[in-house]
């Protein structure tokens, strides 16, 4: 009776019970009953209202099953709903859905390994299927969390560790596929989900062992080799994830980085932090490449007080990561990353001085370690300049070149962008020397099709400014990126070191004819190279390395910018520093005269090589000659050497060991150069550079100072019988130059021209110009014979004003002062 009403409720349960039933074997061994199971699904298929009622029940007994522990039963289950999930794409299997997710939830909770990988395997499934319609009403919240904790596992076990772990990656990737898929997407790149999913990719990257070997573009997969390595399975998911990322969800599929290498500590060493940016930068779109750079430098913006490390491995991530979008697009933020990095140079400055201030009294080692780290930090961020800089397109360099100028600061003046004047001098020549280390870099490789976009005036004037500094690292620095910016045809290597060039043509020197923009250069701005070589070599802390540098200063000029007429300016300009080693107004050492005199050697025996005028070659060659037997220490292979016998004097020499002006000027003159202007020695000018560059004295720079005085003054009359040339000037400067009167006259002059208003200096200068051309209309009338045509030109200067070059006649002044 029993049985009887058994099977008589049996026949009375519903179709899709039984159905159900039908499928679950006695013994669980056996499997899944496949002829029942084909029943189930074309009875789905056919009335596809039950599926959410099938589901309903399919639940009800998995969750059954799985607290008594009839495991059997649950992997038979969810075949079942496997099967029926592949088979049913119908708009009634949203509610199966959710039947489904609630018995892959019931897995994932359990404490069973197996049961979890389980869940895992049945979720990937489902999220590899493309459902017909968007689901605007279901949530993954819980197995973002729950795959996230699986990627933490910590089981005793390491293989069923492993396997946990594996099994999480593999539910996040599911995650991901499932709604990026879906036009609920968003809701996936909301940070909360953020802040689980990244963590828990990069804890298991952490593990990869040989990390350089991954840090390019994403490889197909390898199969069972990621499947078995969560590492290689973490990766490959965190690239599926950044490649997935929109505009909108980009910086929250980031941010979660930062975190995790905080809390990591892993800044110092960065090598995973690298390898993870190395990564991002692969992995995203290429447009969206600066939002991952803008969120580095807010990074270090907020990390801008930790230990120098820590900021020197975040810079170097930037580093990488801007060596990346460098090649693609960077967008906005050019001058956003440069910005940033100076400032961040100027807080690294402060910090080394301050420690240094702070430690006086502390342990030596202590202090200098500081000071190291802070130096590792200064060589990133001036790494990074360079870098970034050189890899843009020359416009933007040409830019980027200009705004570091404008921050490198200039003693004396407060219009500088970068903030310094709490650093003091020493804290300003620290800022001064990195800031032109990074535009050394950023000028590296730069070619200008002409040489006023290489170095237009608003960038010559600041550049050569800090040439004219007493420190010799600074004008080193300024003359190598002249160099950059000069050398149009990689010629700087072959020119490297200072030395008697015996055939230059074995060098193979690349030129070009000099085209006309480079000729109007040179008129304009041709003189203020001069000057800088000039007073660089009157330098009393010249190295060898200075020497070398102005050397190839003037062999770069020589090969890029000169035509005949910048030929003879720069002939000019090595007899006026051979003069100067000679004669010796400044005082330098025995040394630095003897350098100079090896620099007008050997750039003489190279330009008159350049130039091919056979008796120019033959004056310079013979006076190298007589040098070498006579007087080697002139030369650049003896003067710099270790231990070289400097002599006592120079004033006793011969002019055999000299070269000489009316001797190269007879010989280029056969030639067809114009040689007039050989006959007036060069002459600086004077400007507003040797104020803010704190030279020792501004007037030791004035060569000639000429002033008109209203009345006749009988102590400072010229003799009306006595010729005045070049040479008798000169000889009377150089006679009264030392009286107090004459200085403090010439003194008053230069301040009136700086000081006064601009008024006042045009109404006397009018005045005085009236009143010289009276008395030169006074002076023809006296003059005794004819003037003959110009021998030379005198360079009238007061102050910041210079006039025009003027001839000089050989004729009688009656009643001109000269100071």
């Amino acid at each position: 009776l029993f049985a009887g009403v058994c099977c008589c409720c049996a026949a009375l349960r519903p179709r899709y019970k039984r159905l159900v039933d039908n499928i679950f074997p006695e013994d669980p061994k056996d499997g899944l009953v496949k002829a029942d199971m084909e029943k189930l699904t074309f009875y789905a298929v056919s009335a596809p209202e039950k599926l959410d009622r099938i589901g309903a029940y399919l639940a009800e007994r998995l969750s059954r099953d799985v607290v008594r522990h009839r495991y059997g039963y649950v992997l038979i289950a969810m075949e079942a709903l496997d099967q029926l999930l592949m088979a049913c794409h119908s708009q009634s299997i949203k509610p199966f859905v959710e039947s489904f997710l609630h018995m892959v939830a019931k897995l994932l909770e359990s404490g069973e390994p197996k049961l979890q990988v389980l869940g895992t395997n049945s979720f990937v499934k489902f999220a590899n299927i493309e459902e017909d319609t968007p689901s605007y009403h279901r949530r993954y919240d819980f197995f973002v969390s729950r795959f996230s904790a699986m990627c933490h596992s910590c089981d005793h076990d390491p293989e069923i560790q492993t396997e946990i772990r594996i099994a999480g990656i593999r539910g996040i990737q599911g995650v991901v596929r499932k709604t990026v898929n879906d036009e609920l997407r968003a809701t996936i790149w909301e940070p909360q989900h953020m802040d689980k999913i990244v963590p828990s990719l990069l804890f298991n990257m952490q593990k990869i062992e040989d990390i350089d070997s991954r840090i390019g573009p994403p490889s197909s997969p390898t199969g069972g080799e990621k499947e078995e390595n969560p590492a290689l399975l973490a990766e490959n998911c965190f690239r599926e994830l950044l490649g997935r990322a929109t505009y909108g969800n980009m910086n929250n599929a980031v941010r979660p980085v930062f975190a995790h290498l905080d809390h990591h500590r892993l800044w110092d060493p960065n090598e995973f932090a690298v390898s993870c940016f190395k990564i991002i930068m692969y992995s995203i779109q290429a447009q969206y490449s600066h939002h991952v750079i803008q969120e580095i430098l807010g990074h270090l913006d907020v990390r801008k007080r930790d230990s120098p490390r820590v900021r020197a491995g975040i810079i170097q991530v930037l580093l990488e990561a801007v060596a990346i979008a460098a090649k693609g697009s960077i967008g906005p933020t050019v001058l956003e990353v440069f910005n940033t990095l100076l400032k961040h140079l100027r807080i690294s400055v402060d910090c080394e001085l301050g420690d240094r201030r702070s430690a006086a009294g502390s342990a030596t080692f202590s202090t200098s370690s500081k000071e190291s780290d802070e130096r590792i930090v200064q060589n990133a961020i001036i790494q990074t300049i360079g870098f970034f800089g050189s890899n843009l397109p020359d416009y933007q360099r040409s830019e980027i070149m200009m705004f570091i100028m404008g921050k490198v600061p200039v003693l004396g003046t407060t219009s500088q962008s970068l903030d310094t004047s709490h650093l003091g001098d020493l804290g300003t020549r620290r800022i001064q020397i990195m800031l032109l280390r990074s535009l050394l870099m950023v000028t590296s490789g730069y070619k200008a099709t002409t040489i006023t976009n290489a170095l237009p005036p608003p960038f010559l004037d600041p550049l050569l400014s800090p040439s004219l500094m007493e420190d010799s690292e600074l004008r080193q620095l300024v003359l190598e990126i002249l160099h950059n910016l000069i050398d149009r045809h990689d010629n700087r290597a072959k020119l490297r070191g200072i030395r008697i060039i015996p055939d230059v043509s074995d060098l193979k020197i690349k030129r070009d004819k000099i085209s006309r923009q480079d000729v109007s250069f040179m008129k304009k701005h041709g003189q203020q190279l001069y000057r800088h070589i000039y007073l660089g070599c009157k330098e009393e802390d010249n190295v060898q390395k200075n020497f070398e540098l102005l050397f190839t200063s003037l062999a770069l000029t020589t090969i890029e910018l000169a035509n005949e007429e910048v030929v003879i300016d720069l002939i000019r300009l090595a007899i006026a520093l051979q003069d100067v080693a000679i004669i010796n107004e400044d005082n330098l050492p025995m040394f630095n005269r003897c350098g100079v005199m090896a620099l007008v050697a050997a750039y003489l025996n190279f330009l008159s090589q350049m130039i091919a005028v056979p008796a120019f070659c033959q004056h310079v060659s013979k006076v190298i000659e007589t040098r070498s037997l006579e007087a080697s220490y002139f030369l650049p292979e003896t003067i710099f050497k270790d231990k070289c016998n400097l002599p006592k004097s120079l004033e006793k020499h011969e002019k055999d060991l000299f070269f000489l002006t009316n001797k190269i000027a007879e010989s280029l003159g056969g030639s067809g150069y114009s040689v007039e202007r050989l006959s007036v020695p060069y002459v600086p000018q004077v400007t507003d550079e040797d104020r803010l560059s704190r030279r020792k004295s501004i007037v030791d720079t004035v060569s000639i100072q000429v002033d008109i005085l209203p009345g006749n003054n009988t102590d400072d009359k010229v003799d009306n019988t006595e010729e005045i040339t070049f040479e008798a000037l000169k000889k009377a400067i150089d006679n009264n130059g030392l009286e107090e009167q004459e200085k403090e006259k010439r003194r008053l002059v230069i301040e009136k021209f700086q000081k006064a208003p601009f008024e006042e200096i045009a109404a006397q200068c009018e005045t005085k110009a009236n009143l010289l051309h009276d008395r030169l209309a006074q002076i023809l009338e006296l003059t005794i014979r004819p003037p003959p045509s110009p021998s030379g030109t005198m360079t009238i200067t007061a102050g910041h004003a210079h006039y025009q070059s003027v001839p000089v006649y050989e004729m009688k002044f009656p009643d001109l002062c000269v100071y």
